[in-house]
């Protein structure tokens, strides 16, 4: 797969990708159009698809634009410390959303578009993917130096991403923020039972 943060947007696309983030916390997946996101762009239509032909062409390209972004914030961090890295990741993955629920909700409403459309369907897989390869480089690189203990990586990885995608389906769909800050405790404790061997990786 190829690495999302070596996808570059053009001035106009960075545009295009605000105002698209904006309409869809304006008006959700459902009522989205490519006048509305014109509007928030502050140009006709036409400008939109001088650069996409769909809507759906556009979403695609979104999640790449949201993929892209939460990859640099992870990558702007300095540290190699694999624990450090990790739980920076962890923290990323479960961050409050409370500033843009909107916004997760439309996510949401999108994921659920997955199973009958099939570029939807694609990037989704895609952007898993990838969460899941920087998870488990992180906690291989642990192993190999000696900071994790000599377990399944890819094990360790799914159960931490079934620990996120289950709190952030909550936090949307009960409006349960606090399934974040309990996934985020859980993911803790399950890095210290399996990664540390129980030590107590906070002291």
């Amino acid at each position: 797969m190829a690495d999302p943060s070596e996808r570059s947007f053009s001035d106009p696309n960075e545009e295009i990708m605000s105002a698209t983030h904006r309409a869809l916390q304006k008006h959700g997946y459902a009522d989205l159009t490519i006048k509305r996101i014109a509007e928030e762009y502050g140009k006709s239509t036409a400008a939109i698809h001088y650069y996409y032909d769909t809507k759906e062409e556009l979403l695609a390209a979104f999640l790449d634009y949201l993929l892209e972004r939460f990859v640099a914030s992870v990558r702007d961090v300095e540290t190699t410390d694999p624990e450090e890295r990790l739980e920076l990741l962890l923290d990323r993955l479960l961050a409050n959303p409370e500033e843009h629920r909107d916004l997760s909700v439309a996510m949401l409403e999108m994921r659920s578009q997955a199973p009958h459309n099939e570029t939807f369907d694609e990037r989704f897989r895609q952007n898993d993917e990838y969460l899941r390869y920087m998870l488990k480089a992180v906690i291989n690189h642990g192993i190999d130096e000696g900071t994790f203990e000599d377990v399944d990586a890819d094990h360790v990885t799914r159960a931490l991403m079934t620990i996120v995608d289950g709190a952030r389906t909550r936090a949307v769909v009960l409006d349960e923020t606090e399934a974040l800050e309990a996934a985020r405790r859980t993911a803790d404790e399950y890095v210290d039972a399996i990664l540390m061997g129980n030590r107590d990786a906070r002291e």
